[in-house]
């Protein structure tokens, strides 16, 4: 074992893992994300991508939540509710994927993360045009009023959507939570997402693994990059503006997405191309034309 790990590949993944491990910890966002598709463009199966990217998620998360426990004093109630309905069905994806008994689970398995990632891509991006435009906000409230029900359904299908393409824990969930609770402090925010995601990632873990097994030679680099990864951008979180990462995931996202749907290689080119190029210039005449603070005659202004 120890052996394995000092070979090209596993130290190439202990660098990816810790790098995607950073943006979990400074956002809260894109752990199965982007960790699942890389690991299939590198050519492994997807049913064996997601069974380890679980594993891996949930311990990173596990760091990321016990430091924003600490610091960012996440919402419990609001993490329960999210629990309650994501445990029982992310537990159940595993066993879904298995019991559809296609002739091409792999394929079939590839196409969900594709259209999950298209989902994820563009909550990121609703996220950040919403802040923008004013249309929500994260404030100061610690405790805001807790919605139950729509809580328990978000914790359902977020649940659902983890539990078979190891997407969702943190992208459209925490979309979900901001959409709900727009008053709910910043760090609080990433803080109860970390909390209420690591229950709901062992339960996919733990139904993945029984249903695929796990590969060791390529969890440990995962494992020890990502919790290193997680640590030091959980450490930093509250001093790194986000607004840029969360932009640049976006565009990662729908390139990868396009990927995972079997885009050519021509298509793949022209879709970055125009992302990196045209979104920047999209986003400025979106910022001129939505922003809130457009008016305003001085930034100070409150």
């Amino acid at each position: 074992m120890p052996e394995a790990l000092w070979t090209y590949d596993s130290l190439g993944l202990l660098v990816v893992s810790a790098v995607i491990g950073v943006v979990i910890g400074l956002t809260g966002m894109g752990g199965g994300a982007l960790m699942t598709p890389a690991l299939i463009l590198v050519g492994i199966p997807p049913t064996a991508a997601v069974a380890n990217d679980l594993v891996v998620n949930a311990v990173n998360k596990v760091i990321g939540a016990g430091v924003h426990w600490k610091h960012g004093k996440p919402n419990l109630r609001i993490a329960f509710w999210l629990v309650l309905g994501s445990v029982p069905t992310a537990f159940l994806g595993a066993w879904l994927v298995h019991a559809i008994g296609a002739d091409d689970v792999q394929g079939l398995l590839k196409n969900a993360i594709g259209v999950t990632l298209i989902v994820a891509s563009t909550a990121y991006f609703l996220r950040a045009f919403f802040e923008m435009a004013g249309k929500i906000r994260t404030g100061n409230e610690p405790n805001p009023p807790v919605k139950p029900l729509i809580t328990l359904l978000v914790g359902v299908i977020g649940g659902l959507m983890v539990g078979i393409t190891s997407v969702g824990s943190g992208t459209v969930i925490m979309m979900c939570i901001m959409l709900l609770y727009p008053t709910l402090a910043a760090l609080r925010l990433v803080g109860t997402d970390l909390v209420q995601a690591v229950p709901l990632v062992i339960a996919a873990a733990i139904g993945h693994v029984m249903v695929t097994g796990v590969d060791w030679n390529l969890l440990v680099p995962l494992l020890i990059g990502g919790s290193i990864g997680t640590f030091f951008g959980s450490k930093f979180a509250s001093r790194v503006p986000q607004g840029l990462i969360r932009r640049g995931i976006t565009i990662v996202l729908a390139v990868t997405a396009s990927a995972m749907l079997g885009a050519s290689p021509a298509l793949i080119g022209v879709i970055t191309l125009v992302l990196v190029v045209g979104g920047p210039l999209v986003w400025r005449v979106l910022v001129r034309r939505y922003s809130a603070h457009a008016d305003e005659p001085t930034p100070a202004r409150t």
